[in-house]
């Protein structure tokens, strides 16, 4: 069993696990081109374990991969789940060439906590968003709802992934805005989960990426409580820290649901920041 926070090392690679965490303020891993910031905490009066779940992998070679998991909150042991799919990403990018393309251990990584989940056989569940950051170059794999996004400096949303959800299909085809997507009915219906057998695996582009750009990851509970809109604003200038720290009290804020003009949905908050 992984313990809740653990920081380990593999001859010359990196790992650092957020598992069942629940973390007072974010933390700052220092990277050869840039830094990750991490915070992964518990829903706000919840007892049951942080269904979330991180990795930030470091390899031999000087590839960054991170992931972020979201345990299916409906189903048994989300909190498992997410952490035998964290788990099986570092495992396979760990006992890879170091100087070899990241995307198939990534891919087996996925399909590995796939098998892994379904073969629990108790219908536990998990979404899934893996980044990896190559000689400047970044690459995201996606499975859920859990989301990633590329923001430049002066505050231009350069990518991001497509939430696996009808809502979030709908959001991409332009049928629904996202002030209405984020308060309707199916918000929280996902159509692609880590542990079913219908899993597909989408990969975006590889990119390169320019001087001060950003990378975020981050499981629902920010994107329920904020619009994209506001986290590139809060994203694009300022200390990675400083911008972590903004990000996770405006989500806290709406989560306690204070302003009733505002979304709010209490939930485990888990962020990945990179910044060069």
């Amino acid at each position: 069993m992984i313990p809740p926070t653990m920081l380990s090392t593999i001859p010359e690679t990196l790992l650092e696990f957020c598992i069942e965490s629940d973390m007072s303020e974010p933390c700052s891993l220092p990277m050869p081109s840039g830094s990750v910031i991490s915070i992964s905490r518990r829903c706000p009066g919840k007892t049951e374990p942080n269904d979330d779940s991180s990795v930030v992998v470091r390899t031999a070679g000087g590839a960054l991969v991170m992931a972020v998991a979201d345990g299916v909150g409906g189903c048994p042991l989300g909190y498992k789940a997410s952490a035998i799919a964290v788990h099986c990403i570092a495992e396979m990018v760990a006992a890879s060439d170091p100087d070899a393309d990241l995307r198939p251990a990534i891919l087996d990584g996925i399909e590995k906590a796939n098998t892994e989940i379904l073969d629990l056989g108790i219908g536990a569940a998990t979404t899934l968003s893996v980044v990896e950051i190559v000689q400047g170059r970044v690459r995201a794999y996606t499975v859920g709802d859990s989301m990633t996004m590329i923001v430049g400096q002066r505050g231009s949303l350069k990518w991001k992934s497509t939430s696996h959800s009808p809502v979030g299909y709908a959001v991409e085809s332009g049928m629904l805005d996202e002030a209405a997507a984020m308060t309707h009915d199916d918000r929280h219906v996902v159509s692609n989960l880590v542990g079913s057998k219908t899993m597909h695996i989408e990969v975006g582009p590889s990119r390169q990426l320019a001087a001060r750009d950003r990378v975020i990851l981050a499981s629902d509970g920010l994107f329920d409580n904020m619009q994209l809109s506001e986290v590139v604003a809060t994203m694009k200038s300022g200390k990675p820290m400083g911008c972590m720290q903004q990000l996770v009290q405006i989500a806290s804020q709406r989560m306690s649901g204070s302003d009733e003009q505002l979304p709010g949905k209490p939930d485990d908050l888990t962020m990945l920041l990179y910044a060069r």
